[in-house]
């Protein structure tokens, strides 16, 4: 079981920090370096952005910890729920949904990162991301894994 958290995570995390490299880029031309700094910011606030390679692999460690929890706490929940047996697009929305929530509206606060204005158009792609990059991979493996077992 633990194996197939890991390697959900990996391929979850992959995508949807490639995803966001991207979409960085072409929306501003921020490059995945900045992203990941921006990432580790959360931690060491403004600092991060003035700082070398280590703060580019705490941003992608701290990245991968979100994709890992999203991961465990599905992985988890999927044999408890039987609504979730039902179909893997919802689960990924709902996936999506939630890890938006959580980093928004609780990581964020907490972290240094500094809280910029809200915009839809914004929160719909990230949400978008999120669903095609993490949710679709978490619900997808984890229900072959059960379904397998």
């Amino acid at each position: 079981m633990y194996k197939q958290i890991l390697k959900i995570s990996a391929i979850a995390g992959s995508l949807d920090i490639t995803a966001a490299c991207i979409q960085a880029y072409l929306s501003g031309n921020v490059a995945p370096a900045m992203v990941l700094k921006y990432i580790a910011s959360g931690i060491y606030g403004a600092k991060a952005f003035s700082g070398g390679f280590e703060f580019i692999l705490l941003g992608l460690l701290v990245h991968f910890l979100i994709a890992f929890s999203c991961t465990v706490v599905f992985f988890l929940f999927y044999p408890k729920f039987k609504l979730l047996h039902k179909n893997i697009f919802l689960n990924s929305f709902i996936i999506a949904v939630v890890a938006w929530t959580v980093t928004t509206q609780i990581i964020i606060p907490f972290s240094r990162i500094h809280k910029g204005p809200f915009h839809l158009s914004k929160v719909v792609v990230a949400i978008a991301i999120l669903y095609c990059c993490i949710g679709l991979p978490i619900a997808y493996f984890t229900e072959r894994y059960y379904r397998k077992g």
